[in-house]
């Protein structure tokens, strides 16, 4: 994910794409923990994901 695409995103879709992502990582960490999850790198490039989604927001509402 690019931060150039998140800042072209409105406040709103990015909430929903910070709840989306959110979902994900907790999917991805309840597969680590039974052991099914065989891309444990993904782990990190979600939260970096939601990383990159809270510094857009707080952008967009500092203005």
């Amino acid at each position: 994910m690019k931060a150039n695409d998140l800042r072209s995103k409105s406040v709103d879709e990015l909430k929903q794409e910070h709840l989306s992502l959110l979902e994900q990582q907790f999917k991805q960490r309840m597969k680590k923990a039974s052991g099914q999850l065989s891309k444990t790198h993904e782990i990190g490039n979600v939260r970096r994901d939601i990383a990159r989604v809270n510094t857009i927001l707080r952008e967009k509402q500092g203005n």
